[in-house]
């Protein structure tokens, strides 16, 4: 019985023995291709004169980027240092959050899926800038706005409560005004105004700064209203 158990295994293992050196000899056999072997989309752009955000990176981008994008108020012309368009939702955490590495998390909890953004500066005092949030659902925005109107009285901010913006209910809008300019040695005096608005699932803010201690408030309401009328 052992002979022939002993047997049986030899058989076997010649068996496959011989399957894998008939196997070796063989040509391989290509795989089948691939549904799509090439995905269609913008490729990548070197970095020069021509690029942007957006060209270095084109993969990165959405159609509803470009769809939030559209509704920003033109860049007025003849201003410096201008942008606008979409703006991946980490780089908006790094610009926007004093503890950037925390914040990423954060937006991303939130819902927050689209942002577009256009900046300007004007006659080397006026710096403005406007964003627009985009999130999944409308939780995602109220809490967004419930957290600027939590810190804005906070002396590091506004420190005052600020006032209801023209044209805008209370419970969807607000407008600030730095209580005083904030200084630092070596540096001209920093002040700020804020306008917030939310609809629906998207959150406005506009943030107009001036290195000579002034905001001209009603420059602010104005361009409020129009980025409004946008949306």
């Amino acid at each position: 019985m052992l002979l022939i158990a002993g047997a049986a295994v030899l058989g076997v293992l010649a068996g496959t023995v011989t399957g894998y050196a008939v196997q070796y000899h063989r040509e391989p056999t290509p795989l089948p291709p691939l549904a799509q072997q090439k995905m269609d989309g913008p490729k990548p752009a070197a970095v020069n004169d021509a690029t942007s955000r957006r060209s270095i990176n084109a993969n990165r981008w959405h159609k509803a980027d470009e769809d939030l994008a559209k509704k920003l108020v033109e860049v007025p012309g003849g201003v410096q240092d201008s942008f606008s368009g979409p703006v991946s939702v980490d780089v908006f955490a790094a610009q926007w959050y004093r503890e950037p590495a925390e914040a990423v998390g954060d937006v991303i909890r939130s819902g927050l899926k689209n942002v577009a953004t256009a900046t300007w500066a004007e006659n080397d005092r006026n710096f403005i800038e406007i964003n627009l949030l985009q999130f999944r659902d409308r939780s995602g925005a109220e809490d967004f706005q419930a957290g600027i109107e939590g810190y804005m009285p906070e002396k590091d901010y506004a420190g005052n409560t600020g006032k209801e913006l023209p044209g805008v209910p209370a419970d969807f809008g607000h407008l600030w005004i730095d209580s005083k300019a904030h200084r630092q040695p070596g540096y001209e005096p920093v002040r700020q105004g804020h306008a917030l608005v939310r609809r629906g699932d998207t959150v406005m803010t506009v943030q107009w700064t001036n290195n000579r201690g002034d905001v001209d408030e009603k420059a602010l309401v104005e361009l409020a209203k129009r980025q409004m009328e946008r949306l």
